[in-house]
């Protein structure tokens, strides 16, 4: 008995194993590219999701941060002293003067921390009886909508 030939398939047993074939090897690297840019196109979205929620959180805090500067000078909030509307056009993120009241100095910091942290940002205040409604506006271009508005609305 030879056993040199039961150890090795037969010539026509292995003429279906030759590895893989160009057009295999094409199709393995189309689904590859899909799925690169599927994983690329989902990782954009989660930047402009990101960007967005991290700019509703600022415009949150610049609305609460006025809020706080109100209450600390109630009586001119009262007066209507604090009740502005949006600037047009939009003020550009600089140094601001420290100088006049502490409402035009408080209306002042608030612009100017406005347009540092939010693209084209800009803000209003408004009463209506014994409510006071704050509006922040931005550009959200880079986002989810065009144009973003948070309000914000409270007693003193």
């Amino acid at each position: 008995m030879n056993t040199s030939s039961k150890r090795f398939a037969p010539l026509s047993a292995r003429r279906g194993c030759r590895g893989l074939t160009l057009v295999e090897i094409l199709v393995a690297l189309v689904v590859l590219s899909v799925g690169l840019l599927g994983l690329a196109a989902m990782q954009t979205t989660s930047v402009k999701f990101t960007t967005s929620a991290y700019q509703r959180t600022q415009a949150t805090a610049l609305a609460y941060d006025l809020i706080d500067r109100m209450r600390g000078n109630r009586l001119a909030a009262l007066n209507n002293d604090y009740v502005v509307a949006f600037e047009n056009p939009v003020p550009a993120c600089g140094a601001f003067d420290g100088t006049g009241s502490l409402r035009d100095q408080d209306i002042k910091a608030w612009r100017n921390a406005i347009a540092c942290r939010l693209p084209q940002g800009t803000g209003s205040v408004t009463r209506a009886n014994d409510e006071f409604t704050i509006a922040i506006q931005w550009d959200d271009s880079q986002g989810i909508e065009p144009a973003v508005q948070f309000r914000l609305t409270t007693r003193l």
